[in-house]
């Protein structure tokens, strides 16, 4: 991942088959990104519902802007703005 990626940031659960998709995409495009497990780590479902007002998961921030879940994800890259999103610096 280029050094001045703004970095990636996943909420997920390990059981989620949708969370198992977005990561096969981040992965497939080069992106080391973060997860945090909202079912074994304190705290991290409310600083996700927080931060999105959402229940679900995978919810996916790429630096400080919020994505969205999985759907949103592969919108984004089917219309080819994910890869632009991506190169954004820090």
């Amino acid at each position: 991942m280029n050094e001045a990626h703004p970095g990636v940031l996943v909420y997920h659960s390990n059981w989620c088959g949708y969370c198992a998709r977005a990561r096969r995409l981040l992965e497939s495009k080069g992106v080391e990104a973060r997860f945090r497990d909202v079912d074994m780590e304190p705290g991290a479902r409310d600083e996700m519902l927080e931060l999105t007002g959402r229940r679900t998961v995978p919810q996916i921030f790429v630096g400080s802007r919020h994505i969205g879940g999985c759907d949103e994800l592969f919108e984004l890259d089917q219309s080819g703005e994910l890869d632009r999103i991506l190169q954004e610096p820090a």
